[in-house]
This record gives structure tokens, sequence and C-alpha cells, in this order.
């Protein structure tokens, strides 16, 4: 093809389309079969629940030969901290990450924060130990890497472009559809709204000589609503919600439970996305969903909303969380992850028990 990517004619692409026209990662089988047994250790295992964390962002190439692509901001911040906190819970974790991004328990020593030789002595010319003033934070992170390794309960797998992603993410959640509602999908990637299609993208490097470079893309199928309705009517759905507009956060989480179905929309404000979140949840006859009785959480019935886009009139909920709530012992790091994983757990609980 030429130096610059086509414009495309075609009709948006639909989740089934999708699947049968782009070629799906050579990884995928063996991926495959590493979640199929993962899930199948701790199915037997009576009321052992499993999450799947999606985390990080997604990637589209512009070449086959990949030197150029777009990307999506996220460090995945969010999902390697909220898996720390899954596996406290007693859950098994299936760490869907993007390749290279901050993961469970080494988030804490990454290249910019607490870089790890900084943390280490050399005695006698021979022997590496841990300085005296790091060693009371590094032990508990340790502790808790080791019973993940030694329990098996913690299954990382990476992707990097969003087509790795949605192929896999297809993958694992149908793996997974046997434990029912003992599974949690917790959906927290930063996923690409548009991509180009296999056919539209460059072999080689996009050369700089051709002068002004123009691009169209696709937009990427929403996988949320065969997910929920096909792939895992079952599990215990959880989406996020991140927008700039605090004003289009309430409604815009509203819509999309009211238009793919599922359990929870995480709602973020870019800005205050580590020191608060809001919980929209569909209300059970007109009645506010409460973190159990909680009474650091703020429970907020709003009036039914009728959107053009949304099939009925419907009821929601929000409930605030809040990080200067949560209160941490003395020296300890609080982080808002750990009240959203405390509050999830509760509600998963529950979803179980109906």
């Amino acid at each position: 093809m030429s130096d610059s990517v086509q414009a495309s004619s075609s009709q948006p692409f639909s989740t089934e389309a999708y699947f049968q026209s782009q070629q799906p990662p050579p990884t995928l089988a063996a991926k495959t079969a590493q979640v199929a047994a993962f899930v199948e250790k701790w199915q037997g295992v009576k009321g052992k629940r499993v999450v799947l964390i999606t985390s990080g962002g997604t990637t589209v190439p512009l070449e086959s030969n990949t030197v150029r692509f777009l990307d999506n901001f996220s460090a995945g911040t969010r999902g390697a901290t909220s898996a720390e906190y899954f596996l406290a819970a007693g859950y098994a974790v299936v760490f869907f990450h993007r390749l290279h991004s901050l993961r469970p328990f080494s988030r804490h020593y990454s290249h910019s924060l607490n870089p790890f030789l900084d943390l280490l002595t050399i005695k006698n010319g021979t022997e590496i130990g841990v300085k005296a003033d790091d060693a009371a934070g590094l032990l508990p992170v340790l502790r808790a890497y080791n019973q993940a390794q030694e329990s098996g309960s913690l299954l990382s797998m990476d992707f990097q472009t969003v087509n790795e992603y949605l192929w896999l993410l297809r993958a694992i959640t149908r793996e997974m559809a046997p434990l029912g509602r003992r599974g949690m999908f917790y959906l927290a990637a930063a996923v690409s709204d548009f991509f180009l299609p296999d056919e539209r993208v460059a072999e080689h490097k996009i050369q700089s000589s051709v002068g002004m470079f123009s691009l169209e893309m696709d937009q990427v199928p929403k996988v949320l609503r065969p997910l929920v309705q096909e792939w895992i009517p079952e599990g215990y759905i959880v989406s996020f919600k991140l927008e700039t507009d605090e004003n289009l956060l309430i409604p815009k989480s509203r819509a999309a439970l009211s238009r793919y179905g599922h359990q929870v929309v995480v709602g973020n404000d870019l800005h205050r996305r580590k020191q608060e979140v809001v919980f929209v949840e569909r209300s059970a006859k007109g009645t506010p969903a409460k973190g159990a009785g909680n009474s650091r959480l703020t429970g907020v019935q709003t009036p039914p909303v009728m959107d053009a886009d949304l099939p009925e009139v419907e009821e929601y909920a929000e409930t605030w969380l809040k990080l200067d709530q949560l209160q941490g012992s003395e020296g300890r790091e609080v982080e808002i992850e750990e009240l959203i994983v405390r509050e999830l757990v509760l509600r998963h609980t529950k979803w179980t028990q109906e």
C-alpha cells in the first residue's frame, strides 16, 4: 500500500465482524491454555472467587513492522494496585496488563518511584542487604508477593495492541464463564476508541519524504455488550468511566449501565481520580445502593432519566468513595483502590448469594 493510510468507506465494525476480519495474535492459543489451567485449578476450590483485572493502555500500530503507533494514556496504576487488594481479600487474580506497565508489588519500586537499587547496600564487599530505613516498607510487599507466588493465585498476562487486547479478552472471559457468579471482571484498561483494520496498515515504516500524512481510522467495536450478554452472562462486571468534565460523569456512567446491562460503573474525574470515585449502580426498587452499612460512604438516589439512546426510564444510585475518609494505620500509605476493592468485594459477595 502507499505511505499514507487510505480513508475507509466501510460501515462501523460490529464485534462479530471484527473477529471475522482481523487476525488473532500468534500467542492466543498458548495464553488461552494458561488461563484455562488457572481457572480449572481454582474452580475446584469451594467458594474461591476469581477476578480478571484489565490494566494499562492499548496501542494502535501504524505499520506491521511497527515504528510508529498511537497510544492511550495509562500507567496501569489502578489495575496493579487493585490486584494487590483483591489478592489480600482472598481472590485468585488474572492480571491482564499492558506490556511494561505497572504490575502488582513491583509497582512500589518502579524506575521513577523508589528505584530498587537505591534500597540496597553492599556489606563486606560481597553481601547484598537492604538499607535499614527501607526494610520496614519492603517487608510487607515482599511477604505478600511471596504468598501470591507460592499459592499460585496470581496469573499475569500481557498485551500491547488493541487487537491483542480484544482477542485475548474474549478468550479469557470465555474460559472464566464456568465460574459463574464466582467470577468478577474489573475492566480498568484504557482501550483505544479507534483502530486501523489489517488491510489498511502499512507493511513498512511510513516515510516522512511523502510530505503531509493523513489518517482515518475505524471505531473499535464496543465489546462490553457481548461480554455481558454472551461471553460471561453470570459474571459480576465492573467498568470504568473517565471524564474531564465532571458534569458528564454521572450521566455517561448511567447511560453505560443502561446500554450494556452490567453491575457497576466506577466513575473517575481525571483530576480527582486518586482522591475520589463514584460507584453508579441501578437502584433496587428505588433504594440507593449501600456500602454494607458503611457510614463513610455517601449514597445518593438519583431520579429516573430518559435518554434518546436508552431503552427505558431507569433509576440509579451513586455512592461516592473518598480517600480522606479512609483511615490507615500510622505510617501506612492509604490508596483509593483499597476502598474500591473493599466495596466491590461486599457487592460481589451479595451477588454470589442471590
